[in-house]
């Protein structure tokens, strides 16, 4: 309504200027030479508007005959990108669905069209290697690690290719280089993290490790590559805090404190451990220091009085025990253990022992040893450090299983089999 009411004022004002125009009256005269020309004033008027109308339309249609070209190349660059961001679409889908042929088919029409952008290439790297043209894929990962604007991506990718075919020389180079283009990036660090792992450089794991991570592991393998004491002395301490019932960080501990001169703190280390999870190995260097038997005894009461009751504290005071002739205590203990049920072969192996070393040679001791062996033959084997990935039996810890070459996977359990395995020496 309004609009009507504008153009309907605005129709008034020109029939209002025209026909003041006409009471005006006059005439304009134009004289060239002998030539003359005259006009009233109002059609005077009337021709300097056309002509203002014919000249700003020639002007108008030479404008528009000089941004030709260059409409028709916009419009060919619009339809170019929109095919082309078609087929950046249909290759991201043909990747998600695993079609390597398809995909590499796409992102060809769509670097045809859009060109070598960050985009096509990083599409063309995938769709190479889910084709298994490695090679193809490297060369476009470094054409996008030599753009300053995707740099990243392709040291990714080049990464990537590098570890999986092993090249660890390679692939600390290119983590160097990506950590320099993005600091602090997340995927980096579990890259790195997971690099140092394959390298053995087990200080470098520590460091990059998430806080969820078991750390005592990993720093008593990072102390036993360091060259300098006192750093390595450092490292067995936070293995031994982050996890007091890994024995080995314990008995790495206890040892650089004994010698280092402080073998109180080197017990101390030791009952703690043996406190937080008995481990057999704990006892030799606890009571090494004892050369009466009778002595020893007591020092292994006094490294398992915060936990007497486990099976490791009950068959090492009887072990101890026997040893310095005192035949009840042991058995004692052993029975202690074997009514508990949760004896071992280790057990019924020492009641063995125990017989002829309270009877001597009698058929009654025969008798009763006879009864303990069978026992043993059924029950359970004793504890071993065993690899979780490879089920592989190893005399000592390790930080890697030189069976399998899994990182972090031997730990300290019991099987379930009736017959123990040989134990492979990694020590």
């Amino acid at each position: 309504m309004r609009r009507a009411i504008t153009v309907l004022l605005l129709l008034g004002l020109g029939v209002a200027a025209a026909l003041w125009l006409a009471e005006v009256g006059g005439t304009v005269e134009i004289k060239v030479g002998d030539a003359w020309i005259g006009l009233s004033f109002p059609i005077a008027l009337l021709i300097l508007f056309l002509a203002f109308l014919l000249l700003h339309g020639i002007l108008s249609l030479i404008s528009a005959l000089r941004r030709w070209p260059g409409r028709i190349r916009a419009r060919r660059a619009a339809r170019h990108r929109s095919e082309g961001d078609a087929a950046v679409t249909r290759a991201m889908v043909a990747l998600a669905a695993g079609t390597g042929d398809a995909a590499r088919l796409e992102v060809r029409k769509a670097r045809s069209l859009l060109g070598d952008t960050p985009q096509t290439l990083l599409l063309t790297a995938e769709a190479e290697r889910l084709s298994g043209r490695e090679a193809a894929a490297e060369e476009a990962f470094r054409a996008l690690a030599g753009r300053e604007d995707a740099r990243f991506l392709g040291l990714r990718g080049l990464l990537r290719q590098a570890m999986a075919r092993g090249d660890w020389d390679a692939a600390l180079a290119l983590a160097r280089e990506a950590e320099a283009a993005q600091p602090g990036a997340a995927w980096l660090r579990e890259e790195r993290a997971q690099l140092a792992l394959r390298t053995r450089d087990w200080r470098e794991a520590l460091a990059l490790a998430p806080p969820e991570t078991p750390r005592a592991a990993l720093a008593l393998a990072a102390a036993e590559q360091e060259p300098d004491a006192d750093r390595a002395t450092e490292l067995e301490r936070q293995a031994f805090q982050a996890d007091p019932a890994f024995a080995p960080a314990a008995l790495a501990y206890a040892r650089r404190l004994r010698d280092g001169g402080s073998p109180r703190r080197a017990r101390s280390v030791l009952e703690e451990a043996w406190a937080a999870a008995p481990h057999p190995d704990l006892a030799e260097p606890y009571r090494a220091e004892e050369p009466d038997a009778l002595m020893r005894v007591k020092a292994v009461e006094q490294l398992i009085r915060r936990n007497p009751d486990h099976p490791e504290s009950r068959l090492l005071l009887a072990r101890t025990a026997l040893a310095a002739g005192l035949t009840g205590r042991a058995r004692g203990a052993l029975e202690a253990l074997v009514q508990s049920g949760e004896a071992d072969r280790r057990a019924y192996l020492l009641l063995s022992e125990l017989e002829e070393a309270e009877h001597g040679e009698t058929p009654d001791t025969r008798a009763a040893q006879s009864r303990w062996l069978r026992e043993a033959a059924t029950a359970r084997p004793e504890p071993r450090w065993r690899c979780g990935h490879c089920g592989t039996d190893h005399a000592a810890w390790a930080p890697v299983c030189r069976a399998c070459d899994t990182v972090g996977q031997i730990a300290w359990t019991a099987s379930s089999r009736a017959a123990a395995v040989p134990a492979v020496d990694v020590a």
